[in-house]
């Protein structure tokens, strides 16, 4: 049989360019070429050969938490596919996160066929919202000749689905019938779940310099693979689920991707839902006529209205009711709206939709609170935007231009920075309350330094101590502080691996052990006494056995080893402890 002989040739060379793969774009790029050619020679094994194409492949990565990777090839020219070439479906998204099937699409008719594993007869749907793409996608899809796309799921270890494998060909003479999916399906299936231990494993390759512009003024090496990927999604018409932590930059974000997309120069509406009452929160966003309710004493366009040919930010959708939620499903799905009080035809929604959460949407849905169906309507194309305690890199960049910025407001004279010292202490804030909080810190160290010198001046510098004092207004630690903190401590850790991983230079886990000196160090440093730090932590026995000098000169010794690895410049106060001499006892003493 073909279907053997193609599987006895791809499957040996893929898992064999799979294991020489240093990044996902190299596993991707694998799986891509091998998928497209089984997808042709089945096309060029079946009656319909010379009538059809294979066009291009995508690979989708996108576990729970969002979107991770997204790279597509154009078969014939194996040039990758850049910007609008990207199409994306929630609807087909849900159907394989339920059903766990590979799907074929007829785009013109609308009809979906699933390849079940058991061989058992699958039901076709021919039904919007049941596994197939809106009109709108589907429209897009013929306007590049995609007449039939074929999806693989890519599974995790038990089953779950955490990305797909799309496959466009054109094929005219095959709508209405199955094309060659049946002869190969299987093959294909195979090919992705080989596939897909790499694609989940492999870091992506490190991103260009990400070029800051006025909107997005900080792209740190951490965010920077989400700002390529979100540079993708912005040129689309789907919608962003931007998901992430308060003050983390969701808005500033939804404002870069406005400005990336062909809608830039249009209006950028944004809709806080946190700010707005439940009962008139259908008001605000669909706009009223004079007398619709009490207290509606003139007309009112809404935020839809309001962002026309542009891009409606709606952030904080979790707080929507369930009756507001019902009526934004259906401007999302229909794209028509009709203002409260308004006894007219519906008007249309020509309107970008970004949405803003800071909750766990499906625990949301579990519980009841959001509805099933809008959030997968809204959950076309999901990021993550993690807190800034995981993008440590970035604070001092975000430090940087947040004091320059108050210092042009304030009129100031020359350059305001921060000095070395005061940096370091920046890195060592778990920073709770994201860029809003380094914002306000900033802001009020700044106003401490210009009290310190009498008023403004020449330049400015923003020194520890200034920083010290800042953050002592923020009060005492919540409960639990210390675990959220170590847990960032570890994120940083594992920051500092994958960076080395790609490198070629991996950071020994041991190295983690580096730990209890440094709480030993601060301790020594907090206390002045060692004898006393030692105390802190209940270790009386090393102090009566005299030994709790060689135990500390060890554990310090995991921390230089720690810090020559990295080669980072380094707490003043940690240095200063390092460079110390640490008293043994003589033995026998």
């Amino acid at each position: 049989m073909a279907y053997v002989f193609m599987l006895h040739d791809l499957l040996p060379e893929l898992i064999t360019s799979l294991m020489g793969a240093g990044c996902f774009e190299d596993a991707a790029t694998a799986v891509l070429k091998d998928m497209l050619t089984g997808a042709e020679a089945a096309l060029a094994a079946s009656p319909l050969i010379g009538q059809g194409r294979v066009l291009r492949g995508v690979v989708h990565l996108r576990p729970e938490g969002g979107y991770q990777r997204l790279f597509g090839l154009e078969h014939r020219s194996g040039a990758r596919v850049e910007g609008t070439g990207y199409l994306t479906s929630g609807s087909v998204w849900r159907w394989l996160v339920e059903h766990r099937c590979s799907v074929s699409i007829d785009v013109q008719l609308g009809v979906l066929r699933p390849w079940l594993p058991d061989g058992a007869p699958a039901h076709v749907e021919r039904r919007e919202g049941a596994g197939l793409p809106g009109s709108e996608t589907r429209e897009r899809m013929l306007g590049r000749d995609a007449t039939h796309v074929h999806v693989v799921p890519l599974r995790a270890p038990g089953g779950a689905v955490e990305g797909m494998i799309a496959l466009e060909v054109s094929c005219k003479q095959a709508v209405g019938g199955e094309l060659v999916w049946g002869g190969c399906y299987e093959l294909l299936e195979l090919l992705a779940s080989a596939a897909a231990p790499y694609l989940r494993a492999l870091p992506p390759r490190p991103a260009s310099v990400a070029r800051a512009d006025e909107f997005l003024p900080v792209v740190g090496p951490t965010t920077a693979s989400l700002i390529d990927l979100l540079r993708v999604f912005a040129r689309q018409e789907e919608t962003i689920l931007i998901s992430g932590p308060t003050g983390a930059g969701k808005s500033r974000l939804a404002r870069w991707c406005h400005e990336q997309s062909a809608r830039r120069g249009q209006r950028f509406e944004t809709l806080d839902l946190l700010s707005v009452p439940e009962d008139l929160q259908m008001a605000e966003l669909f706009g009223w006529k004079r007398g619709a309710f009490t207290g509606a004493i003139r007309d009112n366009p809404g935020a839809i209205a309001r962002a026309a040919q542009g891009t409606l930010f709606i952030d904080e959708v979790d707080k929507l009711s369930l009756k507001a939620q019902a009526g934004l499903l259906h401007v999302l799905e229909e794209r028509r709206y009709r203002p409260l009080g308004d006894e007219g035809s519906e008007r249309r929604a020509d309107v970008r939709f970004i949405i803003g959460t800071n909750t766990d949407l499906r625990a949301a849905v579990r519980a009841g609170r959001f509805r099933e169906d809008l959030y997968y309507r809204i959950n076309v194309l999901p990021v993550r935007l993690p807190p800034l305690a995981e993008r440590l890199d970035e604070v001092p960049l975000w430090a940087d231009y947040m004091l320059s910025r108050r210092h042009r407001e304030g009129g100031g004279q020359g350059v305001a920075r921060i000095g070395p010292e005061a940096v370091t202490l920046l890195r060592d804030v778990p920073w709770p309350g994201n860029l809003r909080q380094l914002d306000n810190i900033l802001r009020r160290a700044y106003a401490l330094a210009l009290a310190e010198r009498g008023g403004p001046g020449g330049e400015l510098v923003l020194q520890r101590g200034h920083l010290e004092r800042a953050l002592a207004y923020e009060g005492a630690p919540d409960k639990g502080a210390l675990l959220t903190q170590l847990w960032r401590a570890a994120h940083a850790f594992v920051q500092e691996a994958e960076r080395r991983a790609r490198e070629g230079t991996p950071l020994p886990l041991e190295l983690a052990e580096a730990f209890r000196g440094l709480v030993l160090g601060a301790a020594v440093r907090r206390t002045g006494s060692r004898e006393e730090a030692f105390t802190l932590f209940g270790q009386q026995q090393l102090l009566k056995n005299r030994n709790h000098h060689r135990a500390l000169r060890r554990e310090l010794d995991r921390v230089r080893e720690l810090a020559e690895k990295l080669g980072y410049e380094i707490d003043p106060d940690l240095a200063a402890l390092l460079n110390e001499e640490v008293e043994t006892p003589a033995e026998g003493r």
